[in-house]
Parts: C-alpha cells; sequence; structure tokens
C-alpha cells in the first residue's frame, strides 16, 4: 500500500511564504544551512533553464550574457529558487552530492560526492547562488556557484557515465515528455508534434519508435532547423514550417501532410505563449492534445476547445513518470540522429568515429 507522505518530506519545512503552501507553489523558500535531518545539499554548478523561461529572460533584457546572468540570479535571490514570475517555470540542475542528513541518506542510494541532476523542477527546490559564472545563451544552461537543498520525494539522478554532461543535462532537463509519449501514440496513429526543440525531439523519437512504420508522424516548427534532416533518417514522415501562434496558419500547413485529416495526437513542445488553439484545431474530436509547453494557459486551452465544439482530451504535461530518465537516455544512447542534435544543442562535439 502507497504510504501518505509527510509534510516533511514534500519540503514544506522550507517555505517561508505564504505558510502552508508547497514549495513550487509557494512565493519564497528557505535554502539556508544547516540540513535537516530528511534532507540533501547539492553543490550546484550548472543550471539548465527551461526553455519558456529562458526565452522570456533572454526576450527580457536581450542576449546578454551578463544582464541574463543578473537577471538570473535577482530571482533566486528573491525568491530562494529559480522560478521565473512570468512564466512560472524553472528548469533543473546539475552538482555534487555534498552532504546528507541521516534520514535521508538511510533511504537513497546516493553518496556524497556523486554528479547527479535533479529530475524535479527549480520552482520547488531551494537554491542559495553565490555567483553566476558564465550563461550559454545557445544552451540555456548557466555556470554557477551555489547549493541547493532536496527531501525525499524529490528525485534524484546519478549522471551517466557514458555521455557528456552537458548533453545528459539537457536530456534530462525534459526527460518526462517522451516517457508520456509511450503511453498515448498507438501504431496506426496520425501524430503532430509541434517545437523542434529538446523535448520535441524526444517526442518525435519515441512517436516513431511506438509507431514503426505505421500511422503518419509530422514535425512542424517556426523554423525547418534539423526538421528536413529529421525526414531523411525516417525520424518524422513529413514536416512543416508554422507558427502556433497562428492557428488557421499552422491548420493550413499541416493538414496536407496529415493526408487531409486531423491529427489523433498533438503534441504541443512549443516554448512561447499563445499556442493552445494551433493545438487544439489540428486535433480530431475523440483525439488528444498533450502540451508539454510550460507557456500552456489552462484556461485558453480549455475554453477555446469549448468555443469552436471540440470533443478532445487535453492533458498538461507531467515532468514525472516512472523511468522517464532512463527511457529519455535511451533513446539519446540508441538513436544516432537524437544523439547528433542533442549534442549539438548542448554544445558538445561529435564523438570521433571508432577505427
Amino acid at each position: 500500500m502507497q504510504r501518505v507522505p509527510s509534510l516533511d518530506d514534500l519540503g514544506v519545512h522550507r517555505v517561508l511564504t505564504p505558510s502552508g503552501a508547497l514549495p513550487q507553489a509557494a512565493d519564497r523558500l528557505d535554502a539556508s544551512l544547516p540540513l535537516r535531518d530528511n534532507e540533501v545539499r547539492i553543490d550546484v554548478d550548472t543550471l539548465n533553464i527551461d526553455s519558456a523561461s529562458f526565452a522570456q529572460i533572454v526576450g527580457e533584457v536581450g542576449r546578454d550574457e551578463a544582464r541574463v546572468g543578473e537577471r538570473i540570479a535577482a530571482i533566486v535571490a528573491e525568491r530562494g529558487k529559480m522560478q521565473n514570475p512570468v512564466t512560472g517555470s524553472g528548469g533543473m540542475l546539475l552538482g555534487t552530492v555534498g552532504a546528507m542528513g541521516a534520514a535521508y541518506g538511510a533511504r537513497s542510494a546516493l553518496a556524497v560526492g556523486d554528479r547527479v541532476a535533479t529530475l524535479v523542477s527549480l520552482t520547488l527546490t531551494p537554491l542559495h547562488l553565490e555567483a553566476v559564472r558564465r550563461v550559454c545563451l545557445d544552451t540555456d544552461q548557466v555556470e554557477v556557484r551555489g547549493h541547493a537543498i532536496l527531501w525525499p520525494s524529490s528525485p534524484v539522478v546519478r549522471m551517466p557515465a557514458d555521455l557528456p554532461e552537458p548533453l545528459a543535462l539537457a536530456c534530462l532537463d525534459v526527460c518526462g515528455a517522451p516517457a508520456q509519449v509511450a503511453r498515448m501514440v498507438r501504431p496506426g496513429m496520425r501524430v503532430l508534434v509541434i517545437g523542434a526543440g529538446k523535448s520535441g525531439l524526444l517526442c518525435m523519437a519515441e512517436a516513431r519508435r511506438q509507431l514503426g512504420g505505421s500511422g503518419r508522424l509530422v514535425g512542424v516548427d517556426l523554423r525547418p532547423g534539423w526538421l528536413p534532416a529529421a525526414e531523411q533518417e525516417g525520424v518524422v514522415d513529413a514536416w512543416g514550417v508554422a507558427s502556433a501562434t497562428e492557428p488557421c496558419s499552422l491548420l493550413d500547413a499541416v493538414v496536407p501532410l496529415l493526408g487531409g485529416q486531423p491529427a489523433d495526437l498533438v503534441i504541443n513542445t512549443a516554448n512561447v505563449a499563445g499556442t493552445e488553439m494551433a493545438s487544439i484545431l489540428a486535433v480530431r474530436d475523440g483525439g488528444t492534445v498533450y502540451f508539454f509547453n510550460m507557456a500552456t494557459s489552462f484556461s485558453r486551452a480549455t475554453l477555446g476547445a469549448e468555443g469552436i465544439g471540440r470533443d478532445a482530451t487535453l492533458i498538461m504535461g507531467n515532468g514525472f513518470a516512472p523511468g522517464h530518465a532512463e527511457l529519455a537516455l535511451e533513446l539519446v544512447r540508441e538513436v544516432p540522429f537524437v544523439r547528433a542534435r542533442f549534442g549539438e544543442m548542448a554544445g558538445v562535439a561529435p564523438a570521433p568515429a571508432s577505427s
């Protein structure tokens, strides 16, 4: 029988304001030391800011590394966590286990000195930054010096030894997406993936694995990017260019690619607001829209579907599923196209060919 977690195991003791809130919904968290008995301290060196949040910050302050770093540091100093006040989203982190409380250590397979990544959002992770060392504008990653505190309900994973850390971190940041896709895609489906970033790539690769040679898999983005190569490699059957903030234009672009019919499943991995109706217009009655987009508005999606009389199941992406990290890393290891693209996005040079 599954036990009900204690409030301490959920990190409620780290909430400063408002009283009684859970850490993700809190305005401010306490990231101070010392540790409690059920906590782990992670010495943080890299923040992987989620795409929607990073794009919003860059749009606000410009493509200036120093100003982006200052904005991130200011958010963390004010809130005790990295939670963008505009998008409400955060990201995840990479670091080294620095210390563990006795109760935490007794329930964990981790050891002090392990290189780890968090599988929970920075929006609920108490975080203290001593310095922002470097902002990588092309990878959404920020090199820092500081510490984070977590508790038993917050999953942490050891970094894989066979993959470069920036590449593995980029993959783990969105590892919840393909695990959910694996549950939803069935052979013969018409599947549309909106957005060709990190999560979009993993979703397309997992959808292809589930579809095999059946059905129809289409990718669409504002720019072609790597989508033509994805078609050549058989990751997608077709691709298109359209803005998901323009529902009618996107519908015109993708329906021919889907064989003249709406999709059975639409997976929205865009990183901007206002993409709900493009997703809903493109799905059939009785179909499903999966929003793995942190800029999604619940009210826009539900009221928009009602407004056009579309009977579709709308699912808000959950970043956690059992085995989600292993599944995503498996895609990176086993699909050469995925490995190459993630290497590019993480700024990792291709591995030398074996002789």
